[in-house]
């Protein structure tokens, strides 16, 4: 672990998904961030490495028995896991939060503002994450069974009608770059989801549900950015 600074926060992540925590506790972003180093991710948000890599060995070395090795996974596995369990949360979770959130702004709206804008962004994250959804179970993931079936029957892999699968995934990448921008705004609007003193129960559990939300968000996109992406990529160069 000695080049522990200038590995990839995603490829530790992969490896071993408890890192994720130590990531998190200082704020950096191990899923659309995943390709920095970590030398270059804690300079950028000024964080201590010395302590930062400290941790990390701490969290690596113990045993890890709960650990699922998803590196592993064959990609239509990880792919259909990712749509049954992140996708199924999205759809599940966010009409409910939309609910919520409605509600604390007719109640609390005037003497919190930010909820107004935190709603909005919501709002927005709902929509477009529905859209990103259908795009990854109607093109990508499809081709990806497609790539998989080919390699295990030995014929010949069929053009996409895309070119070449980096072309779709850039565009996932893209949307999952805005969907973290998005979601730091939001974190930085209820101060990291800390409720008011005058906060109702309909506030926590709403606070709640939005940041089991966002690390929801986190775990959905790092299995495809870090793990499931450079896997399609590197398995469709095998067959052409």
């Amino acid at each position: 672990m000695e080049n522990l600074v200038n590995e990839k926060i995603g490829d530790i992540v992969a490896k071993n998904f408890h890192a994720a925590a130590v990531f998190s506790k200082y704020g950096l972003d191990f899923c659309c961030g995943g390709g920095k180093s970590v030398q270059e991710a804690a300079t950028k948000k000024s964080v201590d490495v010395e302590k930062l890599t400290e941790e990390l060995k701490a969290v690596l070395s113990e045993p890890n028995e709960t650990h699922i090795d998803y590196a592993s996974w064959p990609a239509d596995l990880l792919a259909s896991y990712i749509e049954k369990t992140h996708h199924r949360y999205v759809r599940e979770k966010a009409p409910v939060i939309l609910a919520y959130l409605n509600k604390l702004c007719q109640v609390h709206g005037g003497r919190h503002p930010e909820l107004l804008e935190v709603n909005k962004l919501f709002q927005e994250c709902a929509k477009e994450l529905g859209q990103h959804l259908v795009k990854e179970e109607k093109i990508l993931f499809p081709y990806i069974v497609q790539m998989i079936n080919s390699e295990i029957d030995h014929t010949q892999l069929a053009a996409a009608p895309f070119g070449s699968i980096e072309n779709p995934i850039h565009m996932m990448e893209h949307e999952h770059d805005a969907e973290g921008e998005r979601f730091e705004k939001i974190a930085k609007l209820t101060d990291n989801y800390a409720v008011p003193a005058d906060g109702c129960s309909t506030y926590r559990v709403t606070y709640e549900m939005l940041k089991e939300f966002e690390d929801d968000l986190h775990k959905h996109i790092h299995l495809e950015n870090n793990i499931l992406f450079p896997k399609s990529i590197a398995l469709q160069q095998a067959l052409n």
